[in-house]
Order: structure tokens, then sequence, then C-alpha cells
């Protein structure tokens, strides 16, 4: 079974997903942040492939996707550093990148590089739906890969029925139509959405992403879905802090509070 899959069998609410920038802040850190963070119970990790035209990300990742890209992080040296990680590492990893760098690499030869070191799903922001089912699901699940789409509060119903029907993994639940960055809660009309999406009853488990900075956004988040997804707070802790083990700390005090020594 995909890991993927395995986690969300095996728990229900309060998942807490991490992305990071591979390549930043330093180009060696990728796997030192990868076990850092599996060692203070995260559940799954989103690492970014740096992209130098980041269309869905904030000032905050786009600043490091270009730090990373200085530093001479590409597709191929990250496969290099990754190719040892399942001998450490047993949670979920995917990685978040946009279609170009992919598409230059061979999405075949990506996802069969993928599947030899251990990487469980892909999140590609610029994909269309359409394009996916037509040309890339078939490889995708050839190599036991997961596609995880994004919906946001403007994706039709109809669209949002369509994708958990034809996707297998988890949903990417954005909580706004803006790019990636901390907010300090969820207004009534980003509940309200929420709501809606709960009462679907989806297949799929969802995650809530885009704007998780605090206790409260975190809570509202798991409180209508599965978890949440937390990238800025986390790629910004490491930038100023430059360290993953002081990051995640730090993290783990500014969301979770109390709820720390659960981790």
């Amino acid at each position: 079974m995909n890991r993927i899959n395995q986690l969300f069998n095996d728990k229900k609410n309060n998942i807490l997903s991490i992305y990071f920038c591979a390549g930043h802040p330093s180009l060696n850190d990728t796997v030192n942040t990868i076990q850092t963070l599996q060692n203070n119970g995260v559940d799954m990790i989103e690492i970014g492939i740096p992209f130098s035209d980041p269309m869905a990300d904030g000032v905050v990742i786009q600043n490091a996707a270009t730090k990373a890209l200085q530093n001479g992080m590409s597709v191929k040296l990250l496969f290099e550093q990754l190719k040892d990680i399942r001998k450490t590492v047993h949670i979920p990893l995917l990685f978040m990148g946009y279609l170009n760098p992919i598409m230059q690499f061979g999405f075949e030869d990506f996802c069969k590089s993928c599947n030899e070191c251990g990487i469980d799903g892909m999140i590609i922001p610029d994909l269309p739906f359409r394009d996916y089912q037509m040309y890339y699901k078939d490889i995708a699940e050839k190599y036991n890969l997961k596609i995880i789409m994004l919906i946001t509060p403007e994706t039709s119903e109809e669209r949002i029925v369509e994708i958990d029907t034809h996707t297998d993994g988890f949903i990417y639940m954005v909580s706004s139509a803006a790019t990636t960055g901390t907010q300090k809660d969820f207004e009534k009309q980003k509940q309200s959405y929420f709501q809606r999406i709960q009462k679907m009853e989806l297949k799929n488990p969802r995650m809530v992403g885009f704007g998780i900075s605090n206790k409260n956004t975190f809570d509202t988040a798991c409180e209508y879905s599965c978890g949440a997804i937390i990238g800025s707070l986390f790629v910004k802790l490491l930038e100023e802090l430059e360290s993953s083990e002081k990051a995640i700390e730090q993290l783990k005090i500014t969301i979770f509070k109390n709820f720390v020594s659960s981790l």
C-alpha cells in the first residue's frame, strides 16, 4: 500500500504535513530537514522543487526557491540527495513542484526516479485536471505515485466530485484563492467553504493548506478535514533560524502550544 493511503488509514485527524523547499536555506540541507521533521512527529512531508516562477506561492516560498536555485539545486541533484532516504525515513514523502522542471526532466523518467527513491506522490499546481487524466494518470499509477489535486473556494462541486472520483490519496483544500502565506484566522467565508466541502462526503480524505500559521488556523483546518499543511511559516523559520531542529521546535510552540507533547 502506498504510504499516503496507509497514513490516512491509520490516522483520521490532526495530521500534520510540512512543506519545505529543497536546497534551502543551504544546498545540502534536504535529507537532514526530512529526518528532523520525522523525528519531531510530523506525519507527512512535502519537498518543494524550486522553480523560477512559482505562481501559487507567496513571497516567502518564492524567495526560498530563488535562494535554492542560486545554491545550485536541480531536479537531478535532488534525486541524488534522496537516493538513500528510505533507509532512515518511513513517513509519506511528496514532491511539490511545477510542471516545467518535471517535463524538462521527462515525465516518465521523473516518475521512475520518484519510485526508485521512495517518493509517494506529487502535487503539481499548474497541471490541469484534464491533462492529468489524458496524459499523466496512467504513467503515475504505473510507478505507484499519487497525483494530489488542489481545490479552492472557486472550484465547482461538479469538478470536485470529478476529482474525488478519479484521484486517490487525499484532496488538497486550498483555504483561499490567494497565494501561500500566513493569516491569523479563517473568517466566516472560508469556514463556510470548509463546511460546504465537508457536507459533500467525499471518498478521499482532505487536508487544508495555505495560511496555516497559528493554533487557531490549525485547529479550524482539523475541524473540517483530516489535518493541515504548513509551508510558509516553516520556511520562514528555517530562513531565520538556519536550523531545521530549531525551526520545528519554534513551529510547535507557535502552532500547538499545549499540543506539543503529543507530537
